[in-house]
């Protein structure tokens, strides 16, 4: 059938990505870092994508195209996180530790659950029963050498960042906290003031899931040492 559906000009698209979020219907994706429409029956034709667009490239035209599939969409939805970095919902998983085929002790992957950022994690994530839990500003692995061995293991892990990550943890952690069996909480932050975030997060949900539970605060230098608390 001729109708109308967006267009993308890929010279123009400068890979921010913003139509993909805009799109409610999953029918925008980046591919090799450029928007592109995935599938015509997805377009709804509505162009909730043309006015978030910076620099013009999507546009309007008519053309033949398969008509829009609602049934498809949603299925999709099911299938599919809507989140626009595409992780998937449906396969939030433990994972079983296995080390690196390395002598070196320090690479044994300490990993026991993905997803891993806060945004992302399921609240009622089977793995978060009697769960020890590890609260990370993600640049701490980065600085801290032994950050898997040290904080990981025995751990089930959620990092974030909160000065790059729009809005508070406090929320979702202290709905993770409330309804689970969780035993132990630990944060571990860099020493830089924006991951007082992270932290200051992290007790408020402890505080207001109205449990009493142990829990410690590490702070990591930006050269990579423990601090002394």
């Amino acid at each position: 059938m001729i109708r109308k559906i967006i267009q993308i000009d890929k010279e123009k698209c400068n890979g921010c990505g913003a139509c993909a979020k805009a799109c409610h219907e999953g029918a925008i994706g980046m591919v090799d870092g450029k928007a592109e429409l995935l599938r015509d029956d997805y377009c709804d034709g509505l162009g909730d994508c043309l006015p978030v667009c910076p620099t013009g490239a999507i546009t309007f035209v008519e053309r033949e195209a398969a008509q829009y599939n609602e049934e498809a969409v949603q299925a999709n939805k099911k299938a599919r996180s809507p989140l626009p970095c595409g992780c998937p919902g449906t396969q939030s998983k433990q994972i079983p530790r296995r080390p690196v085929q390395t002598a070196a002790a320090e690479s044994e992957s300490c990993l026991s659950q993905w997803p891993v950022q806060i945004k992302l994690v399921p609240i009622n994530a089977p793995y978060f029963h009697q769960a020890n839990l590890l609260i990370a500003a993600d640049c701490t692995a980065y600085a801290y050498g032994g950050f898997h061995s040290k904080f990981m293991k025995n751990k089930n892990t959620l990092i974030g960042c909160p000065k790059l990550d729009e809005g508070s943890y406090a929320e979702k952690l202290t709905e993770i906290i409330r309804n689970n069996d969780i035993k132990s909480v630990t944060i571990v932050r860099m020493e830089v003031p924006c991951c007082g975030g992270i932290e200051m997060a992290a007790k408020a949900a402890i505080q207001a899931s109205g449990k009493f539970l142990p829990w410690q605060v590490v702070t990591i230098s930006t050269d990579g040492r423990i601090l002394e608390s």
